[in-house]
């Protein structure tokens, strides 16, 4: 049983505190289906995070830790037993919720998405869910493993978990793919021609999930999948920007450092992470 908190938002129907908000890692890999290298994606955002080669202010405005109250977990103690940990992930979701905090999670494989949106899910009923992408993970099946990075926001669909999936970045979706998000009723948002208006504002509760291979490796090379035509990191904030709903969690994944140049990637995920807690902070609690 979660007890959710509500709260104020920009004079709507929401009544209470701002949010806290809790990072944590997910250091896992062991569904990647290419090569393994994103379970140290966490450890690299996170330092980049904290150096001192940048601060913690948003361009939402407040500062991370100042003006939001903002707590790192570390990571969890993951065993790559894939039931063991969906189970240890999906327990960490619902004792921040239970606390009335919103998760931010450093992935790992995008795998582990479905057990966050699982657990979301399980608190605030079927999500509205903002996908970055440059392939739209919807396999039924990739390589013998339905739990593949390549197959979470399948399985999230099958659930149920997803009240409206809106895809942004996608450039590689081949037949199969298209079948399944016919199937499930996915929106995808078309690359060519791309403005940010053209993303859906979507109400809550809201779930935002961003894999950094949804940016243009010029902006993200650090990862295990790149696609030309992507999004620019300025496209990607104003996305966001536009979303109003309260964020009841998200997730920054598929970062893998041995493929990083400069450490420009995590740079980037480190300001994801600045923009989504100022985002959460500013959008509220959701009340339902």
């Amino acid at each position: 049983m979660c007890r959710i908190p509500a709260c104020v938002f920009r004079g709507k129907d929401y009544t209470g505190s701002m949010p806290a908000i809790r990072l944590f890692g997910l250091p896992t890999d062991v569904n990647s289906s290419f090569e393994r290298g994103a379970a140290g994606g966490p450890a690299a955002i996170r330092a980049a995070l904290r150096s001192d080669r940048g601060n913690m202010a948003s361009e939402l405005g407040p500062e991370i830790g100042t003006d939001i109250a903002f707590t790192d977990d570390g990571d969890l103690p993951l065993t790559e037993h894939v039931a063991h940990d969906d189970a240890a992930i999906r327990r960490h979701v619902a004792m921040l919720h239970e606390d009335g905090e919103i998760p931010i999670a450093l992935g790992g494989d995008h795998a582990v998405t479905f057990p966050l949106v699982e657990a979301a899910a399980a608190c605030f009923g079927p999500l509205n869910i903002l996908h970055i992408d440059a392939h739209p993970d919807l396999y039924d099946d990739f390589g013998g493993n339905p739990r593949s990075h390549a197959s979470p926001f399948a399985r999230i669909c099958e659930a149920g978990h997803a009240a409206r999936l809106v895809q942004v970045g996608i450039r590689t979706l081949n037949r199969h793919c298209a079948t399944q998000a016919d199937r499930f009723g996915v929106e995808i948002v078309p690359m060519a021609g791309f403005v940010p208006e053209a993303v859906p504002v979507l109400s809550g509760p809201l779930y935002i999930s961003i894999d950094l291979d949804g940016l243009d490796p010029s902006a993200a090379p650090g990862v295990a999948h790149p696609e030309p035509g992507g999004l620019t990191v300025r496209e990607l904030l104003a996305v966001l920007h536009r979303q109003c709903a309260p964020i009841v969690g998200a997730d920054i994944v598929e970062h893998h450092p041995g493929r990083d140049i400069g450490g420009v990637t995590a740079i980037v995920g480190a300001k994801l992470v600045r923009e989504l807690a100022a985002l959460i902070d500013r959008n509220g609690y959701w009340r339902g």
